[in-house]
């Protein structure tokens, strides 16, 4: 996975680096390293991130659960 692959599906994931250190319980160094290209990203961090990201863009959010605003006249 490439630094920018790395960052697209990030951002498919509406996750920030920082927000992704926390969760694999890493330094956000390490992760900031993987998105400019400065290090290799694990082939199992990837391979976890591919999935989630077309995962989520396969099925989008649900549609028409807001209750809309009540207008007073």
């Amino acid at each position: 996975m490439t630094g920018e692959r790395f960052t697209e599906c990030l951002a498919s994931l509406r996750w920030t680096q920082r927000g992704l250190a926390t969760i694999l319980d890493c330094d956000d160094r390490l992760v900031r390293r993987w998105a400019a290209g400065q290090a290799d990203i694990p082939a199992s961090v990837a391979a976890w991130l591919e999935t989630l990201a077309k995962c989520h863009d396969a099925v989008p959010p649900p549609q028409g659960w807001k209750r809309r605003v009540a207008t007073q006249d």
